[in-house]
């Protein structure tokens, strides 16, 4: 027998992926962290020097990470936390899609496009 696909597994599910995006952003920045503080990292003493050049901003990241470099971790961690909401929408979008609530996936659709245009509009400027 076939079991239905009722809103509150929904929930449920969403709630676990919001928990479980938040929990291992928070132990990739902690580990990140660790990380830096064994590398003897020490803050420069002007803020010019952290700068990263426009347009190398991506390659200065997976470069960082490419060299298991704890700076590069912490902002893997970042990332995570920031794309879990857009991961969220994703996956209340295919839930919506598979209840055939028509409704929620036009709004998830509409939200979808502005967290992506927001996005996108960040490397604009």
């Amino acid at each position: 027998m076939k079991r239905h696909f009722t809103d509150l597994d929904l929930n449920r599910s969403v709630g676990n992926l919001l928990r479980l995006g938040v929990i291992i952003s928070v132990v990739t920045s902690l580990f990140g962290f660790v990380k830096l503080f064994i590398e003897g990292f020490t803050m420069p003493k002007d803020y010019i020097s952290l700068e990263v050049p426009e347009g190398t901003i991506w390659q200065s990241f997976f470069n960082s990470l490419k060299n298991f470099e704890g700076i590069g971790i912490i902002q893997l961690g970042i990332l995570i936390l920031i794309l879990t909401p857009l991961v969220r929408i994703i996956f209340a979008l295919v839930g919506y899609i598979k209840e055939r609530d028509y409704t929620y996936v036009i709004v998830s659709l509409i939200v979808l496009a502005i967290m992506l245009v927001s996005f996108l509009m960040g490397f604009a400027h």
